[in-house]
């Protein structure tokens, strides 16, 4: 199983990114604003688009 969300990600390091679904990987919209990132999205004909956060690399993330 592929547990990995974005195989570019360092490209989008820091930024929210919207993709088709959690099979359809591709990158629709990305910026710094979920919401608009979210509407981008929407607005290119994504019903439900995918948004998340891909930090930068060597970020430490604590959940």
């Amino acid at each position: 199983m592929n547990r990995v969300l974005l195989k570019d990600g360092e490209k989008y390091g820091g930024q929210y990114v919207a993709t088709r679904s959690f099979k359809d990987r591709k990158v629709v919209s990305y910026g710094r604003e979920p919401s608009k990132v979210f509407n981008e999205a929407k607005e290119k004909g994504v019903k439900e688009p995918v948004v998340f956060y891909v930090p930068k690399k060597g970020m430490v993330q604590i959940y």
